[in-house]
């Protein structure tokens, strides 16, 4: 009898308003996958001292310990569980917090024009600087786990997921090794057990959803000022990991 294939821990990286929560409603979907949503939230907000709506409503019902948050995300999973799908804020990881954990799981990244994120995000905060994008620090994740394991990770551009869901998970479940499910495609709508405190600020629009919104495409707003000038310094680290992105 052939052992069994040990479990996939998947840190999913992306930055905020990145079709990430739809991202890990279609994971969740699965029968074999059990998720968990932005676990390093509590510590960020902690560490930094950021106002975000829900602050303290946040602090007060997630672990803010990062070391403990690794400990979860590395513990035995419950039977049947094959995919432990870990939507990951790539700015979550601070510069004090250790990288050692990142080997033991598996690593891909979704990514989004900065444009439309930046009109997302500042409806959400107002005024922000570039950290708050997460790409700065998606693209040191990308560099770490690039050179320590010495391969590309994947990298999912929503503009391709939106175009066409099935071919790029398709094409993602093929990258990291696992065979892909139809009951990715959709998803009931409304709220998750699995959601973090933070969702009636942040999840209006994806509890509405039942699977992955083409229109949501084609949205390219035109950016003045501030907003402008972080366009600007996004784009760069953006097309880094646009090169790298899988192909439908």
């Amino acid at each position: 009898m052939q052992p069994s294939a040990p479990p996939l821990r998947l840190a999913m990286w992306s930055g905020p308003r990145n079709v990430s929560t739809a991202f890990m409603r279609s994971w969740e979907n699965r029968p074999d996958t059990m998720v968990v949503d932005e676990p390093f939230y509590a510590h960020y907000l902690l560490a930094t001292g950021i106002d975000h709506p829900g602050r303290e409503e946040v602090l007060a019902q997630h672990e803010n310990d990062w070391r403990r948050v690794v400990e979860s995300l590395l513990a035995p999973l419950p039977p049947g569980i094959a995919v432990y799908y870990q939507k990951q804020m790539s700015h979550h990881l601070l510069p004090h917090m250790g990288r050692g954990w990142l080997g033991a799981v598996s690593h891909a990244f979704l990514i989004r024009d900065p444009a439309p994120m930046l009109a997302s995000l500042g409806e959400k905060l107002g005024e922000f600087e570039l950290g708050a994008t997460g790409l700065p620090q998606q693209v040191e994740i990308f560099d770490f786990v690039r050179r320590s394991s010495g391969k590309v990770p994947p990298v999912i551009d929503v503009a391709d997921l939106l175009a066409a869901p099935e071919a790029m998970l398709r094409a993602l479940c093929t990258a990291l090794g696992i065979a892909f499910s139809e009951r990715m495609l959709s998803w009931p709508p409304g709220r998750r057990a699995t959601d973090g405190v933070w969702a009636k600020h942040w999840y209006e629009r994806v509890e509405r959803s039942t699977g992955f919104e083409a229109a949501e495409a084609a949205e390219t707003p035109t950016l003045e000022g501030r907003l402008a000038e972080l366009e600007a310094q996004c784009r760069p680290l953006y097309q880094k990991l646009h090169a790298h992105r899988l192909r439908a």
